[in-house]
Protein backbone atom coordinates (compact mmCIF):
# COMPACT_ATOMS: atom_id res chain seq x y z
CA UNK A 1 0.00 0.00 0.00
CA UNK A 2 2.88 2.61 0.96
CA UNK A 3 4.94 1.59 -2.50
CA UNK A 4 1.59 2.19 -4.51
CA UNK A 5 1.22 5.59 -2.64
CA UNK A 6 5.25 6.22 -3.38
CA UNK A 7 4.24 5.26 -7.46
CA UNK A 8 1.02 7.52 -7.54
CA UNK A 9 3.06 10.33 -6.16
CA UNK A 10 5.24 9.89 -8.84
CA UNK A 11 3.37 9.52 -11.61
CA UNK A 12 0.72 12.92 -10.54
CA UNK A 13 4.63 14.74 -10.76
CA UNK A 14 5.38 13.51 -14.05
CA UNK A 15 1.86 13.76 -15.34
CA UNK A 16 1.99 17.84 -14.24
CA UNK A 17 5.56 18.41 -15.43
CA UNK A 18 6.90 17.69 -18.83
CA UNK A 19 10.30 17.78 -18.19
CA UNK A 20 10.31 14.57 -16.34
CA UNK A 21 11.60 12.22 -18.26
CA UNK A 22 11.58 9.01 -16.41
CA UNK A 23 10.08 7.97 -12.73
CA UNK A 24 13.91 7.61 -11.19
CA UNK A 25 14.64 11.12 -12.61
CA UNK A 26 11.74 12.16 -10.31
CA UNK A 27 12.91 9.89 -7.14
CA UNK A 28 16.56 10.97 -7.93
CA UNK A 29 16.12 14.57 -8.92
CA UNK A 30 13.05 16.48 -7.68
CA UNK A 31 12.79 18.22 -4.77
CA UNK A 32 9.17 17.97 -4.38
CA UNK A 33 9.81 14.42 -4.17
CA UNK A 34 12.06 14.79 -1.61
CA UNK A 35 10.46 17.81 0.26
CA UNK A 36 6.93 15.24 0.68
CA UNK A 37 8.14 11.74 1.41
CA UNK A 38 10.67 13.82 4.09
CA UNK A 39 7.26 15.47 5.50
CA UNK A 40 4.98 12.35 5.37
CA UNK A 41 8.06 11.16 8.02
CA UNK A 42 8.10 14.02 10.02
CA UNK A 43 4.03 14.30 9.99
CA UNK A 44 4.22 10.82 11.17
CA UNK A 45 6.28 11.73 14.19
CA UNK A 46 4.38 14.62 14.85
CA UNK A 47 1.19 12.89 15.31
CA UNK A 48 2.69 10.99 17.60
CA UNK A 49 3.56 13.86 20.10
CA UNK A 50 6.83 13.40 18.95
CA UNK A 51 7.35 16.54 17.88
CA UNK A 52 11.20 17.87 18.50
CA UNK A 53 11.93 15.44 16.17
CA UNK A 54 9.10 15.62 13.97
CA UNK A 55 10.41 19.22 13.45
CA UNK A 56 14.33 18.40 13.29
CA UNK A 57 13.34 15.66 10.59
CA UNK A 58 11.32 18.95 9.00
CA UNK A 59 14.35 21.22 8.93
CA UNK A 60 16.28 18.61 7.23
CA UNK A 61 13.65 18.71 4.59
CA UNK A 62 14.24 22.17 4.65
CA UNK A 63 17.95 22.06 3.47
CA UNK A 64 17.97 19.55 1.36
CA UNK A 65 15.43 20.42 -1.13
CA UNK A 66 14.65 24.75 -0.36
CA UNK A 67 10.94 23.88 0.73
CA UNK A 68 9.58 24.53 4.29
CA UNK A 69 6.87 22.28 5.41
CA UNK A 70 5.65 22.49 8.84
CA UNK A 71 5.08 18.74 9.86
CA UNK A 72 1.97 19.82 11.56
CA UNK A 73 -0.05 20.34 8.14
CA UNK A 74 -2.30 18.03 6.74
CA UNK A 75 -1.37 17.12 3.38
CA UNK A 76 -3.63 14.86 0.87
CA UNK A 77 -2.52 13.11 -1.62
CA UNK A 78 -0.25 13.66 -4.59
CA UNK A 79 0.78 17.14 -3.67
CA UNK A 80 3.30 18.24 -6.25
CA UNK A 81 5.59 21.42 -6.12
CA UNK A 82 7.02 22.83 -9.23
CA UNK A 83 10.61 23.54 -8.62
CA UNK A 84 10.04 24.43 -4.83
CA UNK A 85 12.62 26.51 -3.99
CA UNK A 86 11.16 29.20 -1.36
CA UNK A 87 7.91 27.51 -0.79
CA UNK A 88 6.82 27.75 2.98
CA UNK A 89 3.62 25.85 4.13
CA UNK A 90 2.81 26.94 7.73
CA UNK A 91 1.63 24.84 10.96
CA UNK A 92 -2.13 24.48 10.27
CA UNK A 93 -2.48 24.85 6.14
CA UNK A 94 -4.38 22.28 5.08
CA UNK A 95 -4.14 21.19 1.54
CA UNK A 96 -6.48 18.46 -0.46
CA UNK A 97 -5.39 16.15 -2.96
CA UNK A 98 -3.81 16.99 -6.16
CA UNK A 99 -2.95 20.60 -5.36
CA UNK A 100 0.12 21.65 -7.46
CA UNK A 101 2.33 24.55 -5.91
CA UNK A 102 5.03 26.49 -7.58
CA UNK A 103 8.43 28.03 -6.29
CA UNK A 104 8.15 31.11 -3.27
CA UNK A 105 4.36 30.20 -2.41
CA UNK A 106 3.32 31.00 0.81
CA UNK A 107 0.69 29.61 2.83
CA UNK A 108 0.99 31.99 5.97
CA UNK A 109 -0.73 32.57 9.20
CA UNK A 110 -1.25 36.07 9.97
CA UNK A 111 -2.06 36.04 13.71
CA UNK A 112 -0.70 39.08 15.94
CA UNK A 113 0.71 36.89 18.79
CA UNK A 114 0.98 33.34 18.18
CA UNK A 115 3.26 33.17 21.31
CA UNK A 116 0.42 33.79 23.53
CA UNK A 117 -1.98 30.86 25.05
CA UNK A 118 -5.11 32.42 23.74
CA UNK A 119 -4.28 31.89 20.26
CA UNK A 120 -1.70 29.05 19.89
CA UNK A 121 -4.65 26.86 18.86
CA UNK A 122 -6.43 28.33 16.77
CA UNK A 123 -6.60 28.47 13.29
CA UNK A 124 -4.17 30.81 11.48
CA UNK A 125 -3.34 28.52 7.99
CA UNK A 126 -4.90 28.48 4.71
CA UNK A 127 -6.84 26.17 3.65
CA UNK A 128 -6.96 24.62 -0.07
CA UNK A 129 -8.99 22.24 -1.41
CA UNK A 130 -8.58 19.75 -3.88
CA UNK A 131 -7.08 20.52 -7.94
CA UNK A 132 -5.70 23.94 -6.63
CA UNK A 133 -3.09 25.69 -8.91
CA UNK A 134 -0.94 28.22 -7.07
CA UNK A 135 1.38 30.33 -9.34
CA UNK A 136 4.61 31.34 -8.32
CA UNK A 137 5.40 33.93 -5.63
CA UNK A 138 1.56 33.75 -4.42
CA UNK A 139 1.05 34.40 -0.93
CA UNK A 140 -1.89 33.13 0.72
CA UNK A 141 -2.24 34.34 4.21
CA UNK A 142 -4.64 33.42 7.33
CA UNK A 143 -7.57 30.68 7.50
CA UNK A 144 -9.18 31.85 4.31
CA UNK A 145 -10.29 28.73 2.37
CA UNK A 146 -9.59 28.21 -1.36
CA UNK A 147 -12.09 26.19 -3.19
CA UNK A 148 -12.12 22.78 -4.93
CA UNK A 149 -10.60 23.59 -8.29
CA UNK A 150 -9.70 26.91 -7.96
CA UNK A 151 -6.39 28.73 -9.12
CA UNK A 152 -4.32 31.36 -7.71
CA UNK A 153 -1.99 33.73 -10.22
CA UNK A 154 1.55 34.08 -9.91
CA UNK A 155 2.48 36.82 -7.19
CA UNK A 156 -1.10 37.04 -6.13
CA UNK A 157 -1.99 37.84 -2.48
CA UNK A 158 -5.20 36.30 -1.26
CA UNK A 159 -6.36 37.85 1.98
CA UNK A 160 -10.05 36.45 1.44
CA UNK A 161 -12.12 32.91 0.83
CA UNK A 162 -11.87 32.01 -3.03
CA UNK A 163 -14.32 30.44 -4.66
CA UNK A 164 -14.23 26.82 -6.42
CA UNK A 165 -13.67 26.69 -9.88
CA UNK A 166 -12.68 30.63 -10.13
CA UNK A 167 -9.48 32.27 -11.00
CA UNK A 168 -8.17 35.08 -8.57
CA UNK A 169 -5.19 37.51 -9.28
CA UNK A 170 -3.76 40.75 -7.98
CA UNK A 171 -2.84 42.16 -5.37
CA UNK A 172 -5.59 41.89 -3.64
CA UNK A 173 -6.06 38.46 -5.26
CA UNK A 174 -9.51 39.14 -7.14
CA UNK A 175 -12.08 36.89 -9.02
CA UNK A 176 -11.06 37.48 -12.66
CA UNK A 177 -12.93 34.03 -14.73
CA UNK A 178 -14.50 31.19 -14.07
CA UNK A 179 -17.85 28.71 -13.62
CA UNK A 180 -16.55 26.89 -16.88
CA UNK A 181 -16.34 22.89 -15.65
CA UNK A 182 -14.34 22.29 -18.52
CA UNK A 183 -11.77 25.39 -18.33
CA UNK A 184 -11.10 25.23 -14.86
CA UNK A 185 -10.22 21.51 -14.21
CA UNK A 186 -7.59 21.50 -16.90
CA UNK A 187 -4.29 21.31 -16.19
CA UNK A 188 -2.67 24.96 -16.59
CA UNK A 189 0.39 25.98 -15.11
CA UNK A 190 1.01 28.66 -12.83
CA UNK A 191 -2.56 28.71 -12.06
CA UNK A 192 -2.59 31.80 -15.01
CA UNK A 193 -5.31 33.06 -16.20
CA UNK A 194 -6.95 32.06 -19.70
CA UNK A 195 -6.39 34.06 -22.64
CA UNK A 196 -8.17 37.50 -22.12
CA UNK A 197 -8.28 37.55 -18.89
CA UNK A 198 -6.93 41.15 -17.27
CA UNK A 199 -5.53 41.92 -14.22
CA UNK A 200 -8.48 43.56 -12.81
CA UNK A 201 -6.11 46.70 -11.08
CA UNK A 202 -4.83 47.19 -15.03
CA UNK A 203 -8.43 47.25 -16.16
CA UNK A 204 -9.23 49.95 -13.19
CA UNK A 205 -6.42 51.89 -14.06
CA UNK A 206 -6.88 51.67 -17.64
CA UNK A 207 -10.83 52.85 -17.19
CA UNK A 208 -8.96 55.75 -15.25
CA UNK A 209 -7.29 56.83 -17.86
CA UNK A 210 -9.73 57.06 -20.57
CA UNK A 211 -11.99 59.23 -17.81
CA UNK A 212 -8.87 61.31 -17.92
CA UNK A 213 -9.06 61.73 -20.76
CA UNK A 214 -12.53 61.97 -21.44
CA UNK A 215 -12.37 65.39 -19.24
CA UNK A 216 -9.38 66.83 -20.90
CA UNK A 217 -11.58 66.59 -23.99
CA UNK A 218 -13.98 68.27 -22.07
CA UNK A 219 -12.27 70.94 -20.37
CA UNK A 220 -10.96 71.71 -24.45
CA UNK A 221 -14.28 72.11 -25.36
CA UNK A 222 -15.01 74.61 -22.23
CA UNK A 223 -12.12 76.72 -23.14
CA UNK A 224 -12.77 77.02 -26.82
CA UNK A 225 -16.44 77.93 -26.02
CA UNK A 226 -15.47 80.44 -23.55
CA UNK A 227 -12.61 82.13 -25.88
CA UNK A 228 -15.79 82.35 -28.62
CA UNK A 229 -17.88 83.79 -26.30
CA UNK A 230 -15.60 86.59 -25.11
CA UNK A 231 -14.30 87.67 -28.65
CA UNK A 232 -11.28 88.96 -29.11
CA UNK A 233 -9.71 90.35 -26.99
CA UNK A 234 -9.03 94.14 -26.79
CA UNK A 235 -5.82 96.05 -27.84
CA UNK A 236 -4.15 97.84 -25.24
CA UNK A 237 -3.44 102.03 -27.09
CA UNK A 238 -0.65 102.79 -28.44
CA UNK A 239 0.65 106.01 -26.95
CA UNK A 240 2.86 108.36 -28.84
CA UNK A 241 5.63 110.06 -28.55
CA UNK A 242 5.53 113.45 -26.47
CA UNK A 243 5.50 116.30 -29.55
CA UNK A 244 7.75 119.72 -29.41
Amino acid sequence: MIFKNIIAEIDSMMARDPAARSRWDVVLSYPSFHAVMIYRASHWLWERKWHHLGRWLSHLGRFLSGIEIHPGAKIGRRLFIDHGMGTVIGEMSEIGDDVTLYHGVTLGGVAPSVDSDSQRGQKRHPTLHDKVIVGSGAQILGPVEVGECARVGANAVVVGDVPPRTTVIGIPAKVVGGGDKGDVESFRAYGMPAAGMSDPVVREFDSLRSQIEMMKEQLAELEAEHDRLAGPAEKPRKTGAAGG
